[in-house]
């Protein structure tokens, strides 16, 4: 904020700590904290007032002019990315063309590919849980006594 870093703020906050007592410092903290709050608050609009004055004034035009005259390769860098973002912005897929036919087809070849997707997992889990099932099956007729025959 006022180019002030962690060891620095953590003095003033020992300091405040030993000179106004543990009991208010929570109250001056919250008081510093509006009144910093309020400070940015003025600011941000003194500098929107000064930007509504900057547009109505016309400066940006002349400082744009200017750019261009000393810069111009980097002016035309400018308008070149301006027109791709506008492009992109006013692209609007219509289903009637042929992007959005094609982006149509895509969407259900996606779909189908998902449910093919889906159908393999699930005959994969049946599959595992039938073999799981034949084994649990052999393992408990391997348990079991085979039945004495009277002879």
């Amino acid at each position: 904020m006022f180019g002030m870093g962690g060891v620095e703020m953590l003095v003033i906050g020992i300091v405040a700590l030993i000179v106004v007592g543990p009991k208010d410092l929570p109250m001056l903290f919250r008081n510093v904290g509006q009144f910093v709050g309020k400070a940015r608050g003025m600011a941000r609009e003194f500098q929107f007032a000064m930007n509504k004055a900057v547009d109505e004034s016309g400066m940006k035009d002349i400082s744009k002019s200017l750019k261009t005259a000393t810069n111009p390769i980097g002016s035309a860098l400018d308008s070149v990315k301006d027109a791709a973002a506008d492009t992109i912005k006013d692209l609007n897929i219509n289903p009637d063309s042929e992007t959005g036919k094609l982006a149509a087809k895509r969407a259900e070849q996606t779909k189908k590919i998902q449910a093919s997707t889906a159908r393999a997992a699930a005959t994969r889990k049946a599959d595992e849980a039938a073999a799981a099932l034949a084994k649990a099956d052999e393992a408990e007729a391997a348990l079991k006594p085979a039945p004495k025959s009277e002879t």
